[in-house]
């Protein structure tokens, strides 16, 4: 534990002595710079597109939680009376705030979509939608099913409840989607600055025996790995958080991408989040090659 905070503390303080242990430029500089950039800009987009997708659901759900919807299947001739009766009921239930029979050019319209525009409403035996409005606070579903089957028979009751449950399944599976690709791009960035610092300290290998024949501790020839490549690992996760960001931020806007996207990105608040993943990456590279260094310069004796 004493070491670790001896190495955080080195991490932030800098020595230069020690920084000359690693080469500053080559291979595995540019291979931990351009791997935590990378894993950075994928989290960014993982975790924008998680929100807006929790978002859609959520937006979804909250429009379908105040209106339900009473189908009419009735012969042509009782269908008027069977409308009104069940307006009538809807009118003297506790809790709903507004009803009304959809026409026929609204009906048209909701098949449109899967018809075409030429569908003959009037020829065929649609059944009649009414459209009813929850108020606060809302009614008794149950009741209402079981007076509508006494009063009015054809009349079902559809609350959305099978639409609305799906929804919220989807997105808490899209959220916990979201941080195992975020759980993965971090493993991954651990996996390869692991490699890259056992190659930079596999090729300083003639240079680590002669610091140590003058004297030099395992433990300081560590921390000089630690240093650079923790900064590496950093500075790339800025470059590339910042890019991500920049592109969230140039993506349509909800009117311009048609509503369903929800404005892919970040709001208000969650314009921080990403803020953190630099750190984290930093973090991560800290712990990867201070096991890695730790482990290589065991095996170089």
């Amino acid at each position: 534990m004493s070491e670790t905070v001896r190495d955080a503390g080195s991490l932030l303080r800098g020595d230069r002595q020690a920084d000359r242990v690693v080469p500053p430029s080559g291979p595995a500089a540019r291979l931990t710079s351009f791997t935590a950039g990378a894993m950075a800009f994928l989290a960014v987009f993982a975790l924008a597109l998680s929100l807006a997708s929790g978002r859609l659901a959520d937006r979804w759900a909250g429009a379908l939680a105040r209106t339900a919807t009473i189908r009419i299947s009735a012969p042509t001739d009782q269908l008027a009376a069977q409308t009104q009766i069940v307006l009538d009921i809807l009118a003297q239930t506790p809790g709903v705030a507004a009803a009304r029979a959809l026409t026929d050019e609204e009906q048209k319209a909701l098949l449109e979509p899967w018809f075409g525009p030429d569908l003959p409403v009037d020829a065929l035996p649609l059944p009649r939608l009414i459209e009813l409005t929850e108020g606060d606070p809302g009614y008794d579903g149950e009741g209402l099913r079981l007076r509508l089957s006494a009063e009015a028979p054809g009349a079902i009751l559809d609350d959305h409840t099978r639409w609305r449950r799906p929804m919220a399944e989807a997105a808490s599976r899209l959220r916990l989607l979201g941080v195992l690709s975020i759980a993965l791009i971090g493993a991954a960035l651990a996996a390869m600055v692991t490699l890259a610092a056992t190659a930079a300290l596999a090729a300083n290998a003639q240079v680590i025996r002669v610091l140590r024949l003058v004297g030099a501790r395992d433990s300081y020839i560590a921390r000089a790995f630690v240093r650079r490549f923790t900064l590496r690992a950093l500075g790339g996760a800025a470059v590339g958080t910042a890019a991500a960001m920049i592109g969230v931020a140039f993506l349509p806007a909800v009117d311009e991408a048609g509503g369903f996207l929800t404005g892919l990105g970040f709001q208000g608040w969650a314009w921080a989040i990403p803020l953190a993943l630099p750190p984290l990456a930093g973090l991560v590279a800290f712990v990867a090659t201070r096991t890695a260094a730790l482990r290589k310069l065991r095996e170089l004796t």
